[in-house]
């Protein structure tokens, strides 16, 4: 009965009916039990509602009831581990003849790293070492082995050089893994060597620093490591990875700890992980950063990148659940929350929700510079002018020579919305000395002395090399045409101001300037039409207010309004 449905049974549940139930859809019963179709339908429902763990079930419940339908356990194992559920993930892994190639070879997988999970080497060593896997499990096979090898006691095969088939990334992997490995053995000459061997031929020189340098710490050779770190600096000085090391060294902080064989596997698994999703592969890849959270669960690069990609497919609520997971104290956090704010960006109505994350965020980590900056920017999309401005005061103070333009940019823009313009004025002439050439500077600071009516003229041409950077930025266009208004050149406003429209059609702001300009011209009616449009697109008071008078007695009866962040 099921043989016609196996063409479009699919992990994904594309294409299938959805259900609201939070314990998942019920199945459809005939003659008092579940058929398998209707097993089979529940399951894709719940999947397509992102519940994996009720999927799971009801496709394993199905696979039961017919097990001559081989999608139907590949469909449950699937489920599993794409609900992070390893350990059930492997019980329901198909065996050879139970489903399709690939998920045969993908459960021989996760069966090897819920056995290396659960310290028996042996038994992941042997699923690994029988059945090589084939393209492209195949490079996860040739990194994990040694792993395994060495949770068996096989030290000889632990150590032994990969055959990496000429991939010159995947050798670089399994010498850094061969180095962490002799390094477990205490046979720390040797991972030195490694170490160096290493460096001498990698590509990745961030990364494979920063591992040698946390090598020298933990066995006493700090300045070692802190010279390391410069010299990597010298090469990619802005390399984070290389910068949080140093100043980490150079504070005294102890490094980490070297990886469990359990996080060396896991690190092993991250490559390949990152690789299949820039290949654009994600739902494999995101199949293997499960494997990688089975092996080490405070791996929160892989909650990073299980987000991102939750997040890109649409899956906002999973992805937010990942981007929730690492906690104050990583070296990730705040990369994590800052992520997390950010899906909350497509609604002013979820305004209030990002503040809160960030103030929690910033309480976490109350001298992270990211930190901080998030909570200001939160602040300012609340309205919360002058406490932005304050945040950023201390950021600046504590960044010193190092604070970027854009942190001046920042609080011009807060002192500005919070009517300081001597002082909003002041930092954004200093952000657009630090940087000539930026955008968003040329166009802030140009466009407020243009709605002032100063240096009208100047202005026009630092928002016209702003315009010749960011061609389509609706933002920047209609801070020309807005020039050209105050100009009196009404013409050349109204041709601006309209592209500024189709660049932006939903900002309040734009379709405003629009109906001044087209007012000037003695296009009334449409002029009016842009007013009203106004009001269908969440203006602030102020402007509603001013728009709201404009359509009552014309343009020149309300208050200018106030200038809008570019």
């Amino acid at each position: 009965m099921l043989a016609a449905l196996a063409a479009c049974a699919s992990p994904s549940g594309s294409g299938q009916p959805t259900a609201s139930a939070d314990v998942g859809p019920a199945a459809p019963v005939v003659d008092g039990h579940a058929s398998p179709l209707g097993l089979y339908l529940a399951g894709q429902a719940a999947l397509n509602e992102g519940k994996g763990d009720v999927a799971a079930s009801y496709f394993a419940q199905a696979a039961n009831e017919d097990s001559d339908a081989g999608f139907l356990k590949d469909s449950a194992f699937q489920a599993a581990l794409i609900a992070g559920d390893v350990r059930r993930a492997a019980q329901l892994a198909p065996a050879t003849g139970e489903g399709s190639a690939g998920a045969v070879e993908l459960g021989q997988l996760t069966r090897a790293v819920e056995d290396l999970a659960e310290n028996r080497g042996r038994d992941a060593q042997a699923l690994l070492a029988s059945h090589p896997l084939t393209s492209p499990l195949d490079v996860a096979d040739k990194l994990l082995l040694p792993w395994a090898a060495a949770a068996a006691g096989d030290w000889r095969t632990a150590l032994a050089a990969p055959d990496t088939g000429g991939d010159h990334l995947v050798g670089q992997i399994a010498l850094l893994d061969q180095a962490l490995l002799l390094e477990n053995r205490h046979e720390i000459d040797e991972a030195d060597q490694a170490f160096h061997k290493l460096l001498s031929i990698s590509d990745g020189a961030g990364l494979y620093t920063a591992a040698y340098g946390e090598f020298l710490q933990r066995h006493g050779r700090t300045p070692d490591a802190i010279k390391l770190f410069q010299s990597g600096l010298k090469a990619e000085p802005s390399n984070a990875l290389l910068q949080d090391a140093l100043a980490s060294a150079q504070a005294g902080h102890p490094p980490p700890r070297a990886p469990t064989l359990q996080q060396g596997a896991a690190n092993a698994l991250l490559p390949p992980a990152a690789f299949l999703l820039a290949e654009k592969q994600p739902e494999l890849g995101l199949d293997y950063l499960r494997l990688v959270l089975r092996l080490d669960p405070k791996r929160d690069e892989a909650w990073l990148l299980i987000g991102d990609t939750l997040s890109a497919g649409g899956q906002v609520d999973d992805a937010r659940a990942a981007y929730a997971a690492p906690q104050p104290g990583s070296s990730a956090y705040v990369a994590a929350r800052t992520r997390l704010i950010a899906t909350y960006d497509d609604s002013p109505k979820d305004a209030p929700t990002e503040l809160g994350l960030a103030e929690e965020t910033a309480k976490a980590a109350p001298t992270d510079p990211d930190a901080l900056e998030l909570l200001a920017d939160a602040l300012r999309i609340n309205a919360h002018y002058q406490e932005s401005a304050q945040v950023l005061d201390k950021l600046i103070v504590q960044l010193g020579p190092q604070a970027s333009w854009s942190l001046y940019y920042m609080r011009g823009v807060a002192l500005d919305q919070a009517d300081d313009w001597p002082g909003a004025e002041r930092d954004l002439k200093q952000a657009l000395a630090m940087s000539p050439d930026e955008p968003d500077v040329l166009n802030y600071l140009g466009y407020s002395w243009i709605d002032r009516g100063v240096d009208l003229k100047d202005a026009k041409a630092m928002i016209e090399k702003a315009v010749a950077a960011k061609p389509d930025s609706g933002a920047i266009v209609d801070s020309l045409g807005w020039a050209d208004y105050k100009l009196g050149l009404y013409t050349d406003a109204v041709e601006q101001l309209e592209r500024a429209t189709e660049l932006e059609p939903a900002d309040p702001d734009i379709n405003n300037h629009l109906g001044d300009a087209y007012w000037a011209v003695g296009r009334k009616l449409e002029a009016r039409f842009q007013w009203e449009q106004v009001l269908s697109l969440e203006p602030s008071d102020k402007l509603r207010a001013e728009v709201e008078a404009k359509l009552k007695s014309g343009p020149d009866s309300g208050p200018r309004s106030a200038i809008a962040e570019k």
